[in-house]
């Protein structure tokens, strides 16, 4: 009977020293110690090429020099226009904001994707700004000359960009240390060759 009492004690102290842990996880979960802590404010420039804007649905990709990256599946759903606004139409620059994980360095990549769904399935993407800043980071400017179309049916027949500065030796890739968050100016070196 000793003995079971002995158990019977020793389960309740691991049951009780477990439920302190779940306790103290789930607390610090609810108080919102998430690792989207930053906050990325994206412009985005669609050009006034006849037929530059789209219905088709946007997805974004930033990183950084030492391999982060953010994802946003659907850049519309993160959008700070008012809410009818027609996202991604010619000569519009539509805002969003959108909550990541912070990355180690300043955004010199991107990538778009269009997928070419819609009535309207191409799109021309002028540029996109954006300033990236969190708790403990700082903040970053970041400018991207993309000026193509992503588009299955006008040149260069690609629903997909990337604009990437990460490479130190891209001379495309100029820091303006002028701006007092270092500011990177970067164009597309497809649009040149």
């Amino acid at each position: 009977m000793h003995l079971i009492n002995k158990l019977e004690t020793k389960m309740s102290s691991r049951g009780v020293t477990l439920t302190l842990i779940m306790i103290t996880l789930f607390l610090s979960t609810a108080s919102g110690d998430s690792p989207d802590k930053c906050v990325y404010t994206i412009y985005i420039k669609t050009g006034s090429l006849m037929k530059a804007g789209t219905d088709s649905k946007i997805s974004l990709s930033l990183g950084d020099f030492s391999g982060s990256s953010v994802w946003v599946p659907d850049l519309e759903s993160w959008g700070l226009m008012s809410p009818y606004h027609d996202y991604f139409e010619r000569g519009n620059l539509d805002v969003f904001s959108v909550r990541g994980r912070c990355m180690d360095g300043p955004v010199c990549r991107l990538s778009l994707t269009c997928d070419g769904s819609g009535a309207h399935p191409g799109w021309y993407c002028d540029h996109v700004e954006l300033a990236a800043t969190g708790p403990d980071t700082g903040c970053s400017k970041s400018m991207f000359y993309v000026q193509q179309w992503l588009s299955s049916d006008v040149p260069p027949f690609e629903l997909t960009v990337s604009v990437d500065a990460c490479n130190p030796w891209n001379i495309n890739a100029v820091a303006d240390e002028q701006e007092k968050c270092g500011k990177f100016v970067v164009v597309n070196p497809a649009r040149y060759e």
